[in-house]
């Protein structure tokens, strides 16, 4: 498994972001962002500077509960934003939030939404480095530019959404959805350039692993699309085989926690 150092993520959250906003230098900021249906350029880069600003608080106050998110989401009143405006704001939000981090340190305790309660804050480090990465992805697809990322992050991105597959909101029964889980379910996922992952949905909850069993289907392509491919964006260099139902079921349960448009 990858993991990070909490420096490295309090580093990342400013960089990610300064190429964020160098992907959009000169873009029309009214362009809609078609993997954030709804969104134009300049209301993405306003949710990832509302995230920023709401961990930022929750590091900062030590918070022990949920904290308002209007930042985050609210964004009707941010149809027609000014690039010298908004920019400066973002990469402000940025630094912030890395500054309060480094203040608390890794171990100090806050809330955070995957836990009903207080748990470390190297949680929004890692959280918030890789929700700045999946945005500029949406945000250099919006303005026609190159989306690079470094395999060591990819993987851990990658990481981290089959760890939140295993939480119950991904498996548990629901009424809209098939069951996830059952006999002779495994997924295999196998970055080309990076290393190869395990899904294992036949016992009561889904595990992970990193190797390559047989499976009932396969994700193959470079990790930095592997990522792309869970989180539904683009993914050109992915190809899969077996049962793809399974895999777009497995997708769209693993994804319980974009549902409320953090994403």
């Amino acid at each position: 498994m990858t993991s990070l150092t909490f420096e490295r993520h309090c580093d990342e959250i400013v960089s990610q972001t300064e190429r964020l906003t160098a992907h959009v230098r000169g873009a029309d900021l009214s362009a809609p962002v078609v993997t954030c249906p709804g969104w134009n350029l300049g209301q993405l880069l306003r949710h990832v500077g509302g995230d920023h600003r709401w961990a930022e608080e929750i590091v900062r106050t030590r918070a022990t509960g949920p904290v308002p998110d209007d930042l985050v989401n609210d964004l009707d009143a941010y149809t027609d934003e000014d690039a010298a405006v908004l920019v400066p704001w973002l990469t402000e939000g940025a630094e912030q939030l890395s500054a309060a981090l480094r203040a608390a340190g890794p171990d100090a305790l806050a809330w955070n939404p995957s836990a009903d309660r207080s748990a470390p804050v190297a949680f929004w480090a890692r959280r918030m480095t890789h929700e700045t990465v999946v945005h500029r992805a949406d945000a250099a697809l919006a303005a026609g530019a190159r989306f690079d990322l470094e395999g060591e992050l990819a993987v851990e991105a990658v990481e981290e959404w089959l760890e939140y597959a295993t939480f119950p909101e991904a498996f548990e029964p629901r009424p809209d959805l098939p069951d996830l889980l059952g006999p002779g379910r495994t997924l295999h996922f196998d970055a080309t350039d990076a290393g190869e992952w395990v899904v294992d949905l036949t016992g009561e909850r889904p595990g992970w692993r990193i190797g390559a069993d047989g499976t009932a289907a396969t994700a193959r392509g470079p990790v930095t699309d592997l990522l792309l491919y869970f989180y539904k964006r683009p993914a050109p260099g992915v190809e899969t085989k077996g049962d793809t139902a399974l895999l777009d079921l497995w997708r769209a349960r693993a994804g319980f926690w974009l549902e409320a448009p953090e994403a």
